[in-house]
């Protein structure tokens, strides 16, 4: 049986990953051995943070959100209960940035929580 030569894949896969590895520090971005290690480290990192900055961005629109509803005199637990009983359905994203940027809607919509919410207590 004849022997496998895998001269040319083995190449290509190679220079793929020192590809990757372009604008490393050190011996990484030119050594294959250093630069696989750090590519799939790399890569374990990029896989994990996409997920991370998801989390990231929701802690802070929830931060916006509750400092622009406390300065109308709600906390932000009670803005968003009012909210889902006024059966208002803006996500975190569209509140945070209402809140940042049209103070005035952003009002507009604690004020329809806090009636949503009286009428909800004085049902209850």
């Amino acid at each position: 049986m004849a022997r496998i030569k895998r001269s040319v894949a083995a190449r290509k896969k190679r220079r793929k990953v020192l590809a990757h590895a372009r604008g490393y520090w050190g011996t990484k971005k030119s050594s294959y051995r250093r630069a696989k290690e750090q590519v799939l480290r790399s890569f374990n990192y990029q896989y994990r943070d996409r997920r991370v900055r998801k989390r990231d961005f929701r802690r802070l629109w929830i931060a916006r959100i509750n400092a622009a509803a406390r300065l109308n005199g709600l906390t932000y637990g009670e803005f968003m209960h009012g909210l889902r009983l006024a059966e208002v359905e803006l996500n975190r994203k569209v509140l945070a940035d209402l809140a940042v940027h049209e103070p005035d809607a952003f009002a507009s919509l604690v004020t329809r929580a806090r009636e949503a919410r009286e009428k909800h207590l004085a049902a209850a």
